[in-house]
């Protein structure tokens, strides 16, 4: 299962990559199955991160891969302008039949990011179409992750995804990282905090600048890529009372916790919070395809349709939107989560990975854990020599000792595959308590 690597890596310029360091010693997966990658050197390599939070029921899935052969046999292609294949139609309402409430209206995109710069401009959109063009302004959240759009790098908030690129979008504010260690490290699952102590500052912004002003919130439920950070116990449906009162539109990142991450269909039901908006990627077809997509709420789908009498109510859209390779992975990955029944199953192996997760404090430069559904977090105290070398210290001990995890910085995170048993969990950790005696 394994071939010769290329012998010139210079032509590919690697996204969210150290490009010299990784051409150095190159990691090239060239095949995978199930709970496991190979790699061009012959090795075997298991996946503790999911692919990256996308892979949640294993590689090369069976019934995945025989329905994107067999949808490129029969139309590769369709335009996604003016025309449509029966199979979009019938993986949007499988979509919207899992989000709560109103949510009932699904616009593909291709990646989280596209669902992101999509979701925001629905916003805009339907402020102004129903008279409140004013409302313009958008609030992200400190070390918010919301893809690398323009828009998503503007909301989000994690510094070194925004520096290098000038000012970015103009009117965005953030509210603050609703997270402190201090007073909740190695929380297991939703610390207990007043919401208020972070969301005060929302009432404050609002007060600022008018209501009359503000479009939209976007957050992630539960903050993925900067580490796996659980905002406290009631922190969603107060910051939905808030932009309710307010008529600010709430938006939901469900990116990652999406299609099963929390022993959930998404965080909205997880949480018991139904927003306005909702963006999903990554597990809505197990990444076999790319795909992404947003979900509106009925008042802002039919508010953007009255708006227009005759011709294209939303001027946007993707030339890949609603792809039909990705349509097919899409309806094949649902029918695989629904027919053996993987959210429960995530559900109930959540219990053990908690526990496996934070057995890990006593590991050495642990600082602090976090756990929910199947992700799992922990901050490493920084190296002398600078911030981010103990992370990637781990990260490649991991890798020697046969395993994929993700370092961003000196955090650390874990996203097992939502159809592990048991006895898979206990073998990424102890993988992982085998890098940890690498690190000294």
């Amino acid at each position: 299962m394994t071939q010769a690597p290329a012998n010139d890596l210079s032509a590919y310029w690697m996204p969210f990559t150290p490009n010299k360091a990784f051409k150095a010693a190159p990691r090239l997966f060239v095949a995978a199955e199930g709970q496991f990658y190979f790699t061009a050197d012959g090795r075997k390599v298991r996946d503790g991160f999911s692919g990256l939070w996308c892979s949640g029921l294993g590689h090369c899935h069976p019934r995945i891969a025989e329905a994107i052969a067999a949808q490129a046999q029969r139309l590769d292609y369709s335009p996604a302008f003016n025309f449509a294949t029966p199979d979009a139609f019938r993986l949007a309402t499988e979509i919207a039949d899992q989000f709560p409430g109103a949510l009932n209206h699904v616009f593909f995109t291709n990646s989280g990011s596209e669902a992101v710069d999509t979701a925001l401009k629905m916003a805009l959109a339907y402020h102004r179409a129903r008279g409140e063009g004013s409302r313009t302004r958008l609030i992200g959240r400190i070390n918010g992750y919301h893809g690398v759009g323009f828009g998503g790098v503007s909301v989000g908030g994690m510094p070194n995804n925004r520096k290098a690129f000038g000012p970015l979008l103009p009117g965005v504010d953030h509210l603050p990282f609703p997270y402190d260690a201090k007073v909740s490290g190695f929380t297991r699952g939703q610390p207990d905090r007043d919401p208020m102590a972070y969301l005060a500052e929302l009432e404050a912004l609002i007060t600022l600048h008018d209501a009359s002003t503000i479009a939209a919130v976007i957050v992630e439920p539960m903050i993925g890529s900067a580490g796996v950070f659980i905002p406290p116990a009631g922190y969603l449906a107060r910051l939905r009372e808030i932009t309710a009162k307010h008529g600010v539109l709430l938006i939901f990142d469900e990116v990652i916790t999406g299609f099963g991450r929390l022993g959930s269909p998404n965080g909205a039901t997880f949480f018991g919070v139904e927003p306005d908006l909702c963006t999903m990627a990554k597990g809505v077809n197990n990444a076999a395809a790319p795909m992404g997509a947003v979900i509106a709420s009925s008042q802002i789908h039919d508010t953007m349709m009255e708006a227009t009498a005759f011709g294209i109510e939303f001027f946007h859209g993707y030339t890949y939107s609603a792809h039909p390779l990705a349509v097919a992975a899409g309806l094949a990955t649902q029918a695989v989560l629904r027919e053996e029944g993987v959210y429960a199953r995530a559900a109930a192996l959540a219990p053990l990975f908690e526990d496996l997760m934070h057995g890990l404090r006593d590991k050495p430069h642990v600082v602090d854990i976090r756990n929910l559904g199947l992700a799992g977090g922990l901050t490493l105290a920084p190296d002398p020599e600078g911030p981010g070398r103990r992370g990637q210290a781990l990260f490649l001990a991991a890798y020697e000792e046969g395993l994929s995890i993700r370092a961003n910085g000196d955090t650390i995170a874990i996203a097992p595959i939502l159809t592990s048993r048991p006895e898979d969990l206990e073998d990424i950790f102890a993988r992982l308590g085998r890098a940890f005696a690498r690190l000294g």
